[in-house]
């Protein structure tokens, strides 16, 4: 995995439960990796892990993970040492991901351990999307979403950040999210704090956008998640506009509505191929107050976690309908 899965046997890591969560997300059942059942996999899990860490045959008689698949990372001893399932782990890791910048691997690996704390409204919201995605995946085209709210400065770049971060954790570059809003202001030096604190990179780049009903400044800024350019890259250009600014996808897009007042105010959204509700709290009530910076965190960590949740329910559907060639498994030694 990323840094926090570096460490071997004896060595500082995210730990054989972690590992283990990481390997059902990767190769279990359809069922066992599904976000809407993450406590009952986690409960299991914890039954499965024999003592040292190893994954026991109860693994899959608990229905976790396929006969078959358990076998080849295990060997002939039906039993998953820590350097098996580490292989298996650094084998089913997508090109993307390795291309991540380090500390925001990092986080995302931790916000995969807690899908069990998504609101259950929103986790149908999401699985809204990812029947969308899976419906218009084609390798190597571009599949994109916008994220909208009011004015263009919070909820919505945060949802488009940590979509775009998600879609390259699990290996879905097609999938390329974008934002705006239905009364544009300037996006909000809090949300700037909030992505750099898990290492995103953002800096301005001395343009500024055509200013919103509010005529305070709207400078550009270019965000960066990862290493790569042109069709490969994980950078994009942010501000504060509309969501029909030119600089956004016109038609064929998933539209996800991620406040109340926008949701409201938009029942339909021009060019859009699908309208998903999915309205969060705005951070922007904390604002000056001692609270600020936990609040704007836990906002983007909710979207964070739910868009991861997206992305790994459409690439286990895409694998399971063909369109993705299956995770890789790297045959077990036998000791």
């Amino acid at each position: 995995m990323a840094a926090l899965a570096a460490g071997t046997d004896g060595e500082p890591g995210a730990g054989p439960f972690v590992r283990a969560l990481w390997a059902v997300q990767r190769y279990g059942s359809q069922d066992a990796a599904d976000p809407r059942h993450d406590e009952r996999t986690k409960a299991s899990l914890t039954a499965a892990l024999a003592k040292g860490g190893a994954i026991t045959k109860q693994a899959v008689t608990n229905k976790l993970m396929d006969a078959n698949t358990f076998g080849a990372i295990a060997g002939s001893d039906d039993l998953v040492q820590a350097s098996e399932l580490k292989a298996a782990l650094d084998a089913g890791m997508p090109e993307t991901r390795r291309r991540l910048l380090p500390a925001v691997a990092a986080h995302l690996d931790l916000l995969t351990t807690s899908f069990d704390r998504i609101d259950p409204g929103h986790l149908t919201a999401g699985e809204q999307l990812a029947e969308w995605i899976v419906g218009g995946y084609q390798p190597g085209k571009p599949l994109p979403v916008i994220f909208v709210c009011t004015g263009n400065s919070r909820r919505s770049i945060l949802g488009a950040t940590m979509g775009n971060v998600a879609a390259a954790y699990w290996g879905l570059p097609e999938v390329r999210c974008y934002s705006g809003g239905t009364a544009p202001s300037a996006f909000n030096s809090r949300t700037i704090a909030a992505l750099k604190a898990i290492g995103v990179e953002i800096e301005p780049t001395g343009e500024e956008a055509e200013r919103g009903a509010e005529a305070g400044p709207n400078p550009v800024y270019t965000v960066r998640w990862g290493e790569g350019d042109g069709s490969s890259a994980m950078h994009t250009t942010e501000f504060s506009k509309h969501y029909s600014d030119a600089g956004n996808p016109q038609s064929g897009f998933a539209a996800v509505m991620v406040c109340t007042q926008a949701d409201a105010e938009c029942p339909i959204v021009k060019g859009a191929a699908r309208r998903i509700s999915m309205p969060f709290l705005d951070p922007k009530s904390y604002d000056d107050s001692e609270y600020e910076a936990v609040k704007y965190a836990e906002r983007r960590d909710d979207l964070g976690r739910l868009m991861l949740a997206v992305m790994l329910k459409a690439r286990r559907q895409l694998e399971a309908k063909g369109k993705l060639g299956p995770p890789s498994v790297v045959p077990a030694t036998d000791r």
